[in-house]
């Protein structure tokens, strides 16, 4: 059964709803280029050293004008600095899926131009993601290297003992059949000298890359020793002496060009890169961002996909500012699949839950999405959706916009919890890639149910309406209030209302600072932000990849490639 739009991107409302969204497009892109910004600050170092800003490695490093997608652009958001106009977000890396000598490839650059490529918290934290992301999709990872470590003035005893498992998904990456490969650019120290130590393939540049676990002035405060950095760690004893390097470059531009090279060699059968769509809000960056090649194009799952009937700035202007506000996720589904052809399975069952099979790309996908509270029935739909997609082979897509399971007596004695648990079981374990975006609200155990990233989905992206809380803040400041009143009257207290009020208060403003998306994503709770336009490329991307793991054989062994 196919579904006609009525929707009306003219009306007032729509155009609301349009600047609305623009608005916070704009604040996301103004954010992604406050990192830019605070590493190009270092230019006149860099420069002053022969070497390139962290961003142009990776721009000579991928394949011009081949799709490229970020990841995780707003990591440490608000956690190095609760003021949201001086927060740097990033983490101190750049990562992303991209083109290396035709190979797609996860690539991660130290962004060595904030504080010396310092590991911060969530640095860390979106390091190991994009690992995880390697593994899971078997891509070559490429790491562009240097770092100075952890910041001892910020030290913190659990990113020491988390951080071994950043070594520890090197070793996986490389015992799985997947290359490592290194550019060391310039300072490993202590547990950074692992970096190269566990990668399969390290080049170095003369006169800039160290890796050393003491530096000197460790050295001489440990044992008294005097050594020179270069007899410690540097790349001509290393490619020389130690073996700790393959290659020997002259500067950041050689090594880069090496890089690809090694990366050619590999024999890796990836499909070429397929045409690549307008970067939107770059035109004027000039500090650095725009090396990067414009993110993705036209996924080729398949066969030649159709452009969808419906425009992509529509997108813009179907979801509301607020999730109380309707809204018909079908509008989205034809906005996104290829001639915005959809199959809805069992339209007037559990009408709130959408489900309805599609093409993205090429690729036959199922999408699952809401129109309302899941219920009863929309559990016992989606259920019966996942396990039949599963029987295909087809990947599964959830656009969450819900606020959560059915509550209610009629609902509990319907058995909400037993039915809601079989749609968790059914995500949990089904057999095909599942791929999440938050376009609107995410609440409750609705996350859970939609795929959320406890779930561990293939990819997670966001909108930057999307919204992700236990519940709305004033539900939880109303349940809260209920509560001490019911606790007050017990003990024949009568409530103060200013100072209820202030605890309400108080309370909304905790749940809709932790909701907003730029926060989420802060945590790395999402793999990046992006624009609703650029939802259809994006999918395809991830799609494409996911096809590609599935029909990769790598060649594991036991354990990783050991240097000699």
């Amino acid at each position: 059964m196919s579904f006609s739009s009525s929707f009306n991107p003219h009306s007032e409302q729509a155009q609301q709803r349009r600047e609305t969204m623009l608005a916070r497009i704009a604040q996301l892109r103004a954010l992604e280029d406050r990192a830019a910004q605070a590493s190009a600050k270092s230019r006149p170092v860099f420069d002053k050293r022969g070497q390139l800003l962290p961003r142009e490695r990776i721009g000579l490093l991928l394949d011009p004008g081949a799709p490229f997608l970020p990841l995780c652009s707003l990591a440490g958001f608000l956690q190095d600095s609760k003021d949201p106009e001086k927060s740097v977000p990033g983490g101190g890396v750049v990562a992303g899926i991209g083109f290396i000598s035709g190979v797609r490839c996860m690539v991660v650059a130290s962004d060595s131009g904030i504080e010396a490529g310092a590991i911060q918290p969530r640095g860390l934290e979106k390091i190991l993601r994009v690992q995880a992301i390697a593994l899971e999709q078997k891509l070559p990872f490429v790491h562009l290297v240097e770092s100075a470590g952890a910041n001892l003035t910020k030290y913190q005893v659990e990113g020491f003992v988390l951080g071994g498992g950043l070594f520890r998904n090197l070793a996986r990456l490389s015992a799985a059949g997947l290359p490592v490969i290194t550019v060391q650019h310039g300072s490993g120290t202590a547990g950074g000298a692992y970096m190269p130590g566990l990668s399969d393939v390290v080049i170095m540049v003369r006169g800039r890359s160290r890796a050393f676990l003491a530096g000197p002035p460790l050295l001489m405060a440990a044992t008294g020793e005097v050594a020179t950095e270069e007899e410690l760690g540097g790349a001509e004893m290393h490619t020389a002496v130690s073996g700790l390097g393959e290659y020997l470059a002259e500067d950041d531009r050689e090594a880069l060009g090496m890089a690809r090279l090694v990366v050619g060699q590999l024999d890796w059968c990836a499909r070429a890169p397929t045409p690549a769509l307008p970067q939107r809000g770059r035109e004027s960056d000039s500090l650095g961002a725009s090396s990067l090649p414009p993110p993705l194009g036209e996924g080729r799952g398949g066969g030649s996909p159709r452009q969808p009937l419906h425009e992509a700035e529509d997108l813009l202007s179907l979801m509301p500012p607020h999730h109380r506000e309707p809204v018909d996720m079908r509008e989205i589904l034809l906005r996104i699949s290829d001639a915005s052809d959809i199959l809805e399975f069992k339209p007037l069952y559990g009408a709130a839950t959408v489900c309805a099979q599609a093409r993205i790309g090429g690729h036959a996908v199922g999408l699952i999405s809401n129109n309302g509270p899941i219920d009863v029935a929309g559990a016992n739909k989606a259920t019966h959706f996942i396990q039949w997609m599963c029987q295909l082979g087809h990947p599964l897509i959830y656009l969450q916009n819900t606020t959560g399971y059915m509550v209610g007596k009629e609902s509990e004695q319907a058995g909400m919890i037993k039915h809601g648990s079989k749609m968790i079981q059914a995500v949990t374990n089904a057999t095909v890639p599942q791929i999440t975006l938050q376009c609107g609200a995410s609440f409750g155990a609705g996350n859970y149910g939609m795929c959320g990233r406890g779930y561990a989905p293939r990819f997670l992206f966001s909108w930057p309406n999307a919204r992700t809380a236990v519940m709305g803040g004033e539900q939880a400041a109303r349940t809260m209030q209920i509560v001490a009143e019911a606790g007050m009257a017990r003990k024949g207290i009568t409530p103060d209302p200013v100072q209820m009020q202030a605890q309400f208060d108080q309370i909304v403003n905790v749940f809709d600072s932790q909701a907003d998306v730029f926060y989420t994503s802060g945590l790395v709770l999402d793999d990046g932000v992006i624009d609703p336009r650029d939802t259809r490329a994006v999918l395809s991307f991830c799609l494409d990849t996911c096809a590609e793991a599935a029909a990769r054989e790598p060649r594991p062994m036991q354990f990783g490639v050991a240097r000699m």
